[in-house]
């Protein structure tokens, strides 16, 4: 496995869509050994035939919860797990047997991380929902909005990756680090709601303090002010401007040849739109990737909206190598960087499921399946062993 700075943790992914797939992504780009438990049939597919690459670097099992074999393999598994992730809606790992009070008997020293959008509590709790969703619950949906335009939702990075995934991993983390202290593990209860809520906490401040209004495209950051927005070039391509501070609103007028003193204050929001009108009609005179070379050595904060095929072949991103080529699709590298690790190799493709079983029981449970007609012949559940955390 992976020499990264969480190699030796063991983790358990029983399979689902979104944000627990992309935590145990993240787990296992830094060098954790993820087991996804995949279910028989399999959940939603990006296509038939192209690989989902949020489930890189992992080994797969196939495993039937609801039949008393597939519990029991699960079981097995947790007995030796440092971490398992899961994002059923509440309640359906306990009916499964599988869920923190059922886990924690065999190994005490788990972390048992659950993501969900609505959490494991509250009126919508046991109702579905998307991304989408979540946002439209937290304000975060409406704040994005433009003026005088439907709300648009940005992908599904808020609340699944930002909110969800990311909030996730928080968690883990710190109860892993709490457990070195304790010697015990804990359940980790992430709902994107609160974590879209935590995202937000720049924006409550503004609003509760008179520095943001409700209506959308009206704020600082939400497209409402001419010097953070994006604009039209001649070629019909975009360019995002981000220049808050004043230094960098000079470097842009400079760039855009205006005169600071003939331009509609920018301290004004009610001269905003004349401001606006003067930017946009300068920007339209060139090519996106002209006013590129023109800002490009500047602090200005002015760059290019580039499109998904294009990325790779930005100079800056190709230096980082930030997301690269492998097997035919481009796909982003793992992050952050350490300075004791040396950069990890590329990930491995997505399992197909069930591709590893013999590996993985003989990794973790140290059961030769040789021969027997399943893994659940060769070590029966009463030979679960009591879990002992992170191998030495």
């Amino acid at each position: 496995m992976s020499a990264g700075p969480l190699s030796g943790l063991r983790v358990i992914e029983l399979a689902g869509i979104g944000p627990g797939p992309h935590a145990a992504m993240v787990l296992a780009d830094l060098g954790a050994d993820v087991v996804r438990i995949d279910r028989p049939v399999p959940g939603l597919q990006l296509t038939s035939d192209a690989p989902d690459w949020t489930l890189r670097g992992r080994r797969s099992i196939s495993v039937d919860l609801k039949a008393p074999e597939g519990r029991d393999t699960v079981r097995r598994l947790a007995a030796e797990a440092d971490v398992l992730i899961e994002g059923y809606r509440p309640g359906v790992a306990e009916r499964l047997g599988v869920g923190p009070d059922d886990l924690r008997p065999l190994n005490p020293r788990l972390v048992y991380g659950r993501i969900t959008g609505w959490g494991q509590h509250g009126p919508r709790a046991h109702t579905a929902g998307h991304d989408i969703n979540y946002l439209s619950l937290t304000g975060a949906l409406h704040a994005i909005g433009r003026a005088g335009e439907r709300p648009v939702p940005p992908l599904n990075l808020v609340a699944d990756f930002g909110g969800g995934s990311m909030l996730l991993l928080v968690g883990v983390l710190a109860a892993l680090w709490e457990r070195e202290r304790t010697g015990s593990g804990q359940t980790v209860d992430a709902a994107m709601v609160d974590g879209v809520s935590l995202l937000m906490q720049l924006t409550w401040s503004m609003f509760s303090s008179s520095d943001w209004v409700a209506a959308p495209g009206s704020n600082l950051l939400d497209g409402g002010a001419p010097f953070y927005d994006t604009y039209r070039c001649a070629d019909d391509r975009f360019v995002a401007v981000g220049a808050l501070e004043l230094p960098f609103y000079r470097a842009l007028l400079d760039g855009l040849g205006l005169d600071p003193a003939a331009v509609p204050d920018r301290d004004d929001p009610a001269q905003w739109p004349a401001l606006r009108q003067v930017l946009a009609a300068r920007f339209a005179t060139r090519g996106r990737d002209e006013w590129s070379a023109v800002f490009d050595t500047t602090d200005a904060c002015v760059t290019p909206v580039l499109n998904l095929d294009e990325v790779a072949d930005d100079p800056h991103m190709r230096t980082r190598e930030s997301v690269s080529a492998s097997e035919g699709t481009t796909q982003a590298a793992p992050a952050p960087r350490f300075s004791r690790h040396p950069a990890p190799p590329a990930p491995t493709r997505p399992p197909a499921p069930d591709d590893q079983r013999a590996e993985i029981l003989r990794d973790w449970l140290g059961v030769d399946t040789a021969g027997a007609a399943d893994d659940t012949a060769a070590a029966p559940s009463s030979a679960i062993p009591q879990g002992t955390g992170v191998r030495s």
